[in-house]
């Protein structure tokens, strides 16, 4: 792995969260011991917008350098969470292509809601995974037959890394740079990042806020 380049391919749909996308994104450019290529993929070559709060489409919009149909195989396959989730959840195009790219990718990476498109695909059927806390009754719009882990920072099983919400895809990230370069680079990542690393996948100290939001929403 260290000597070829790291090709990550980030997906991107309408809403999709900016830290969900961009906090794992940072972590993995600032690997130093291989090259690697960050391609933002979407369904067409049109810019993405993101969410900004609670509006699935009122942040910054951002530009894809590849589509569903043109994108390289990933050795990292991203997915973001974020208010565009349930409007997604409907998209067979999206959920065709995750399905798809998830059984090329070496790992597969969510980071909140992106775990429950990945199952809704049928990418984590029979496997462990988590999602965002406040938001983790939208587990139970997707694949029946993953276990659901209501208190973890995030959960590997295989090649399948998924976290909680939002900030926690950063320490996922991390631990994925571990796994694939050691802990001495994850460490260094984190160094130059000035970020500290919550190493502890099991340590959620946001499992008490447990679909808060989606209480106050309706949605349970």
């Amino acid at each position: 792995m260290r000597d070829k380049t790291l090709v990550i391919g980030a997906v991107m749909y309408p809403g999709f969260e900016m830290l969900d996308m961009f906090g794992p994104l940072e972590m993995f450019s600032l690997v130093t011991c291989c090259p690697v290529q960050i391609v933002m993929i979407a369904q067409d070559d049109k810019p993405v917008s993101t969410a900004m709060g609670q509006s699935p489409g009122g942040g910054p919009a951002v530009t894809p350098d590849a589509t569903f149909v043109t994108a390289p195989a990933a050795d990292i396959l991203l997915v973001p969470g974020g208010f565009g989730t349930l409007a997604e959840l409907e998209n067979s195009v999206l959920l065709g292509y995750l399905r798809q790219a998830a059984s090329e990718a070496r790992l597969v990476c969510t980071v909140c809601t992106g775990s429950v498109l990945l199952a809704k695909a049928g990418a984590l059927k029979g496997r462990r995974a988590t999602s965002n806390k406040q938001f983790f009754a939208l587990t139970q719009m997707a694949e029946a037959d993953v276990d659901w882990v209501e208190s973890a920072r995030w959960v590997e099983h295989g090649k399948y890394f998924t976290s909680s919400g939002v900030s926690a895809g950063m320490d996922m990230s991390l631990a994925v740079i571990n796994r694939l370069f050691g802990a001495e680079e994850a460490e260094a990542v984190a160094s130059v990042a000035e970020y500290t690393w919550h190493r502890d996948a099991a340590s959620d100290p946001f499992t008490a806020d447990l679909n808060k939001a989606a209480r106050q929403m309706g949605l349970v």
